[in-house]
């Protein structure tokens, strides 16, 4: 799931709701960061599963399709997705995965962060031509 699939599942009503979300989304981005550090720290451990979070499915059952939901009680979680096999040094991880899953999870804490920086641009305007 990606952010314009989240952002399309949330009925935005407020600017506090976007910032919610953005925030939310920052938070995720962040733990799956450390997930994703802590794998490239154990790529030689034997026994070791990659971890990852679980959050985007948290955050679209926060928001659902009424938009009642509260957002920002989404919280996101470390678990063990188990998909791939053990390889020979008795894991299941891949320097070449992981380096792809810190790519993709920096491109998408980069696009929150400049949301957060728009909507800031957003409301700064609108305060001042008032």
């Amino acid at each position: 799931m990606d952010i314009v699939s989240i952002f399309g599942n949330v009925k935005m009503s407020s600017t506090e709701n976007i910032l919610d979300l953005i925030n939310a989304g920052i938070r995720g981005e962040n733990l799956r960061q450390k997930a994703i550090a802590n794998n490239f720290a154990n790529l030689e451990t034997p026994g070791y599963r990659r971890v990852d979070v679980k959050f985007e499915e948290l955050l679209a059952a926060c928001s659902d399709k009424s938009g009642s939901g509260e957002v920002g009680s989404a919280e996101p979680e470390f678990f063990e997705p188990k998909q791939t096999p053990l390889n020979a040094k008795g894991n299941d991880l891949s320097l070449e995965s992981e380096v792809g899953h810190l790519i993709k999870n920096s491109l998408r804490h980069k696009a929150y962060v400049r949301l957060l920086s728009r909507k800031y641009a957003q409301i700064e305007l609108a305060i001042s031509t008032r």
